[in-house]
């Protein structure tokens, strides 16, 4: 495979024909982004921990939506290894 075909068959978009590196945030990251800055504000209390258990849920939520519809294998692969992430991070505080 050449490497303009490989860069292809990553970035082109299956939809349009187009190169797709990052698109605007849909609705999961846009909670996420919202979800986080309250955590990050907030230091502590029910307020914190709430916001914290959303940001993780619609992370999962954009995380499988982009393996699902993503539209090229390099979004598919972001959405792949988000989702993997929190899994990892899942193990570990059930560790401790």
């Amino acid at each position: 495979m050449s490497a303009r075909s490989s860069f292809d068959w990553w970035f082109r978009n299956r939809r349009t024909g187009r190169i797709t590196l990052g698109q605007a945030p849909n609705l999961p990251i846009r909670i996420f982004a919202a979800t986080t800055a309250v955590g990050v504000l907030v230091p502590r209390g029910r307020v914190r921990t709430a916001a914290a258990e959303l940001a993780v849920g619609v992370l999962a939520w954009w995380a499988v939506d982009e393996i699902v519809r993503g539209v090229n294998p390099y979004r598919r692969m972001w959405g792949a290894a988000a989702l993997g992430a929190l899994a990892f991070l899942a193990l570990g505080t059930r560790r401790r």
